[in-house]
């Protein structure tokens, strides 16, 4: 049903998904409603589909960020504080962020600095973008994603943009007790989406779901391959 999605607007977009069930959170389809997909993905903003935005790197499709943002819907409340590995062009870096707030704070984490300098630039083209990069609520960050973001752990919530080739330790020592990661994981040929959750006693639970294909999680580019 996903391909049936696309609109010609914003709201047309995000109406077609929740109308075709590809969105089943009034909460997650508020959110996504005051995220303007064109300051995010410029080519085709509002067709159902990834597209790339450079330096290797992709904006998933819009159902598949309604399905992350599902997924890790319980740990994200007003004050949570959320981890966005490989944020690219800060789409769902800012959708996050509008479930969370006021108090809270989404933390997007890239290898390269063009790419986290893009997410900057893009919520910049709103009032509300703006006002979250202020205050504080979202902040990008240049770091080895598969390494997490220590500096401002633990996490409520963890989202990870990219295929990892394992479920990195780190990044489970960084979420919360309890907390939840939702990661697309390389097995073999094939990548599957992992939902990782830690209960308040600290005990690890891994669900497999269903399969992806998202760009590789990787090691930063050697100086000078950063294009």
């Amino acid at each position: 049903m996903a391909w049936r999605s696309t609109g010609g607007s914003n709201s047309e977009l995000i109406n077609n998904l929740y109308q075709n069930g590809m969105i089943d959170s009034a909460k997650v389809k508020d959110a996504m409603l005051g995220v303007d997909r064109a300051h995010y993905a410029p080519q085709t903003p509002y067709v159902d589909s990834p597209q790339p935005i450079g330096h290797s790197a992709t904006i998933s499709a819009p159902h598949m960020h309604a399905s992350a943002a599902t997924s890790l819907l319980n740990h994200l409340k007003p004050g949570s504080h959320v981890l966005d590995i490989g944020s690219g062009s800060g789409y769902l870096t800012h959708v996050l962020a509008e479930i969370v707030k006021p108090n809270g704070q989404v933390v997007g984490v890239e290898h390269i600095q063009p790419l986290v300098d893009l997410g900057r630039e893009n919520m910049q083209k709103s009032a509300e973008g703006r006002e979250l990069l202020a205050n504080g609520t979202v902040k990008f960050v240049k770091a080895d994603g598969r390494l997490g973001y220590k500096e401002l752990a633990p996490y409520d919530a963890i989202h990870v943009g990219a295929a990892a080739k394992e479920l990195h330790p780190k990044l489970i020592e960084q979420l919360k007790a309890p907390g939840r990661m939702f990661i697309p994981v390389e097995e073999g040929f094939l990548q599957h989406i992992y939902v990782i959750d830690k209960a308040e006693d600290g005990t690890v639970e891994k669900k497999r779901q269903y399969s992806v294909q998202y760009v590789p999680l990787t090691d930063p580019p050697k100086h000078g391959q950063e294009d």
